[in-house]
């Protein structure tokens, strides 16, 4: 496995939840982390916390949907070993019923936003280096439309650049089902403990994961150099029963 110490890292989305999970278990590793999010108070504590580890962290409050904002972030950043994008809005039902404006935005957070993501980072990729994308797994089209058709679409984006980008660097997504995460944070708690247990209750293993099932995966991604094109499922075998 390669080594991460004295890597940059830069992680979209790394000031809570399954990102900050990522910059810690990387900062153990010994990279310097670039942490982008859109909340200050968040990144500003995230700061604080992943410098205790002893590696250099730099944070950027940036809303990368504005396109623009991420292109000229992406272009004032120094040369980096990997990124990682954890970028993706979410919704729930059917086609019939979904308004398109939702649809629209669900799409373009989840896809499009990770598009320019990869053409941006590209320029910027040091040689050896790696992307790692957040698709997701655990539902059908028809339960998470727009979500479903974009994780699709960041699983096509993943095949696609590692061949455009071969052999200097590889790209690969993590496919996460549903797990408690800081994202539901405004999710009632009554609401939020009957969802983990209905996937629970679907998943062949049981339960859902944990942030660190979940993280361990993305650094397995940064540091085997022999995987490419590929979207890893952590979803505790959901999809083996639909």
């Amino acid at each position: 496995m390669a080594s991460l110490q004295q890597q940059t890292l830069v992680i979209i989305g790394g000031s809570s939840g399954i990102g900050l999970r990522v910059a810690e278990m990387a900062a153990d590793a010994g990279a310097n982390l670039i942490i982008i999010g859109r909340n200050e108070q968040r990144l500003v504590a995230a700061q604080e916390q992943l410098q205790a580890h002893g590696v250099a962290v730099s944070t950027h409050a940036v809303d990368v949907h504005d396109h623009a904002a991420l292109e000229a972030l992406i272009t004032a950043l120094p040369p980096f070993n990997h990124l990682v994008s954890m970028v993706g809005d979410v919704m729930g039902g059917g086609f019939l019923t979904a308004p398109m404006a939702t649809l629209r935005h669900v799409m373009e957070s989840k896809f499009f936003t990770n598009v320019r993501i990869g053409q941006l980072a590209a320029t910027k990729l040091l040689s050896g280096g790696s992307l790692v994308f957040t698709s997701g797994t655990g539902g059908r089209a028809q339960d998470a439309c727009a979500s479903y058709v974009g994780n699709l679409g960041i699983n096509a984006l993943v095949e696609g650049l590692a061949v455009e980008m071969a052999p200097d660097a590889r790209v690969n997504a993590v496919s996460p089902t549903w797990t408690v995460t800081p994202f539901w944070r405004e999710m009632p708690a009554e609401q939020l403990a009957a969802t983990r247990q209905r996937f629970a209750d679907a998943i062949p293993l049981g339960r859902t994961a944990t942030l660190d099932e979940l993280a361990q995966t993305y650094l397995f991604l940064l540091q085997n150099d022999f995987i490419t094109g590929q979207h890893i499922a952590v979803d505790g075998g959901i999809m083996l029963g639909s």
